[in-house]
Order: C-alpha cells, then sequence, then structure tokens
C-alpha cells in the first residue's frame, strides 16, 4: 500500500507535468505535420501515380523508380548536382578557413571584415540572384565590361554550372568562416608558443596545429554543406531561367523535382526523385561516417 502511495502524483506534480506537455505539445505538432507527415506521405507517394488535381493516387508499385532510374535526366541533374557540391564545397571550405584564420588575429576592424563576409549569409537569396544576374549579364553585366569580354556566363552549357558553383561558394562562405573562428577559439594558445620556441613558422602551425586540430569543425562543415549542396534548388532557380538554353546541364535533382511535383503536377514522379536523392545522401553520410576515424583529430 505504501509503494503504491509513494508513486502517486501529487496534485503539484500533475499541474507540473500538465505544463510541461502544455509547452512541448507546439514543437511536437510542428515535427508531426512540418516533417513526419510529410516523410512519410512522400515514400507513400512514390510509389504512386498521381491522380488528377492530386486526388486519386493509383498504386502503381515500382513503376516510377523504373522510370525514373532509366531516364536519363535523372542522371544528368544528379551529376549536375554532384558538380556543384564539388565546387562549392572544396573551395567554400578552403577559403573560409584561411578567412578565418586572418580575421581571428587582433588586427584593427577586424569585426567589421567579419560582419561584410557574413553578410551574404542574411541576404534575401532573389536579392543575391538578380545581383549575380546582372553581373553575368552578357550584354550589359560587370564582368563583361570589366574584363572586355562577351562569355555567356549563365548561358552557355559548358561554363553555366561554374558561374553557378562561383555563386554558392560567395554564399557560404561567411557561414563556414563564423564555425571555423568558433574553432579557432577552442585551440589552446599554448601549441603556438611552443612551436615559436622551436622555430616552427606560420605555415608549419598552420599544417601541423591548426588544421589537425579543427579537423573535427572542418569535418562537420563539409559534411553539412556536401548536404546542404546536394539539395540546392533555390539559387538554381532564380537564376536559371526556364528559357536557358543551360538548364539541361545546370539544373539539380531538387530542380528536376521541384518541376515534375509543382509544375507538371505529377507528384508521384516528383517524391520517386525525392527518395533516389535522399538514398544518396544517405550513401555519401555513410561513407564519410566511416571515414571520420581516418581523418578527423580528437584531443
Amino acid at each position: 500500500m505504501n509503494k503504491k502511495e509513494k508513486h502517486k502524483m501529487t496534485a503539484a506534480e500533475k499541474r507540473e507535468a500538465l505544463w510541461a506537455w502544455a509547452f512541448i505539445a507546439p514543437t511536437m505538432l510542428g515535427l508531426i505535420i512540418l516533417n513526419f507527415y510529410p516523410v512519410i506521405n512522400t515514400v507513400y507517394q512514390s510509389f504512386c501515380k498521381t491522380g488528377d488535381f492530386g486526388k486519386g493516387n493509383t498504386f502503381v508499385g515500382l513503376a516510377n523508380y523504373a522510370t525514373v532510374l532509366s531516364a536519363s535526366e535523372t542522371w544528368q541533374s544528379l551529376l549536375n548536382t554532384i558538380k556543384y557540391a564539388i565546387i562549392e564545397v572544396p573551395f567554400g571550405v578552403v577559403i573560409a578557413l584561411v578567412l578565418a584564420v586572418f580575421l581571428n588575429k587582433k588586427l584593427i576592424g577586424t569585426s567589421v571584415y567579419r560582419t561584410i563576409f557574413f553578410l551574404p549569409m542574411v541576404c534575401a537569396p532573389a536579392a543575391v540572384a538578380m545581383v549575380w544576374k546582372w553581373l553575368y549579364n552578357q550584354q550589359f553585366g560587370l564582368f563583361n565590361n570589366l574584363f572586355h569580354t562577351n562569355v555567356a556566363w549563365i548561358s552557355d552549357p559548358k561554363i553555366a554550372w561554374i558561374s553557378i558553383g562561383v555563386i554558392g561558394v560567395w554564399s557560404v562562405i561567411g557561414y563556414n568562416m563564423v564555425l571555423f573562428i568558433s574553432g579557432l577559439q577552442e585551440i589552446p594558445g599554448d601549441y603556438y608558443e611552443a612551436a615559436s620556441i622551436d622555430g616552427a613558422t606560420g605555415i608549419k602551425q598552420f599544417f601541423h596545429i591548426t588544421v589537425p586540430l579543427l579537423s573535427p569543425t572542418t569535418f562537420f562543415i563539409v559534411q553539412t554543406r556536401l548536404i546542404g549542396a546536394l539539395t540546392v534548388f533555390d539559387l538554381m532557380f532564380m537564376v536559371m531561367d526556364k528559357t536557358n538554353i543551360a538548364l539541361q546541364k545546370t539544373q539539380s535533382i531538387v530542380y528536376l523535382f521541384y518541376t515534375y511535383a509543382f509544375t507538371n503536377g505529377n507528384k508521384g514522379y516528383g517524391a520517386t526523385l525525392v527518395m533516389v536523392l535522399v538514398v544518396f545522401i544517405m550513401v555519401v553520410t555513410f561513407i564519410m561516417q566511416k571515414a571520420e576515424g581516418r581523418f578527423v583529430y580528437h584531443n
């Protein structure tokens, strides 16, 4: 009897538990409505043929997967996405690391420079796209006028994907830089003092102290930015017009998903494209997790 009374909640504990549920309920509902349900629905729709006006879906099994995996545009868009990631991730990480090392020093105007480099992260994507489209414009763009050239920066299929990648690098440098600065401030200064006493130059200190001790931060940035690059959409959607002849050579797989799901109204096919991308990202993430023990130094 005493044991049962010991586990019985008092009125105050019941009120406390009720308030706890009241506070977490909005977050739980948000996760269920905005995350869990869309995921389950996407998986389901990938096995269906979309009916008229998005209703009356017909279960077709693996037919969508067979069509998607045999379509050349699927592999082309996936290749475009990988090419974009190859530009954005390495250059975005290396440039941000170099900037972080310089801006981590006590220099005049350091805060101003940090703010300037971080500004692209807080700029509206639509404004960024408008500015870069003007810079790349073949007739009256700044780049062609500055270099006295006549290059179709975003209309030539051979170089358009590089131009888009440059915008991506410019957009993420500030974010990566802030994370690197945070990681640099966690490195004890004793390491650098001991290295200076031993006669190590700044470059040697960078490669033998900074880079190894920053490897956990670097790995986190590379992994998150790789996932972000593989799911890029807004940048390409706003820079590349539908009439652009280079669209087929630059559109990402998420852009292709948007075209089928929301422009063509074929949500089943679009959901299948998303599932293919999810599987690809899971494979990439698995490989990176396996490589963590080899390339990441934990002091």
